[in-house]
């Protein structure tokens, strides 16, 4: 008898039930739909790594608060932006801002979402952006906050692509980067396991996610013209 034989069929018994348990706990992340009149794409979020950010952002997604406004800042190989203004160029009123999770380890990568904000860095409300390009200068350095990668989309990436390279200017009461056409969300559903509600905490710097501490500082640390902000303009309110 081939001694080997059972052992090899136990090993890979093990390695196909590992397997198998990966693929269901991929499975079990939450992913939404983003309908647009451009097309749609699916981002699967993250809820172990941005925990209150996708909670944040699911709220919004049951509330339907993204129906009906815009992708109102695209830029090439960069950004493109939206969830807070309407087709009238007003913005849609939103809950307070979250503790910026940007110290979680996530990227701005191509195709990362993440939440926007203003200068400050606790200011991320109902407004998210997906990463065109690679983009570094928006994820923290010890010298300052950066910008919390909650999700990433995993389905119709030319359809982001298709929004970034749309004809932008001066719209309304936005002064740059708005298309020229609107580029209008139509609906944000959920089509996977929602993980259970958790309380949003109100800020404060317990409950803040400090920015990722490397063990060495990179030699460029300290911000270009000692701007707090990236050199590219960062998605913004």
């Amino acid at each position: 008898m081939n001694m080997r034989r059972p052992a090899r069929l136990a090993a890979l018994a093990i390695a196909l039930a590992i397997a198998g348990g990966m693929t269901a706990h991929a499975a079990d992340e939450p992913r939404v739909r983003v309908t647009t009149s451009l097309g749609s794409f699916v981002i699967e979020l993250n809820p172990e790594r941005a925990p209150l950010t996708v909670e944040n952002f699911l709220r919004y997604v049951r509330e339907g608060h993204y129906t009906n406004t815009l992708f109102h800042r695209v830029i090439a190989n960069f950004v493109i932006q939206g969830g807070g203004i309407t087709p009238e160029y007003t913005t849609r009123p939103a809950h307070d801002p979250i503790p910026n999770e940007s110290g979680n380890g996530l990227q701005n990568l191509r195709g990362a979402v993440g939440l926007a904000r203003a200068a400050g860095p606790h200011t991320g409300d109902a407004q998210f952006f997906v990463n065109v390009g690679n983009n570094a200068d928006l994820d923290p350095l010890p010298t300052r906050w950066g910008y919390a990668v909650f999700g990433k989309v995993v389905e119709g990436m030319d359809v982001v692509d298709r929004i970034s390279v749309q004809p932008t200017g001066a719209v309304a009461t936005l002064k740059s980067d708005a298309p020229l056409k609107p580029v209008i969300i139509q609906n944000v559903t959920l089509i996977g396991g929602a993980p259970a509600e958790i309380t949003l905490p109100a800020i404060s710097p317990s409950t803040a996610v400090a920015p990722a501490q490397p063990a060495q500082a990179p030699a460029d640390a300290e911000s270009p013209a000692g701007s707090t902000e990236p050199p590219a303009e960062p998605p913004g309110q």
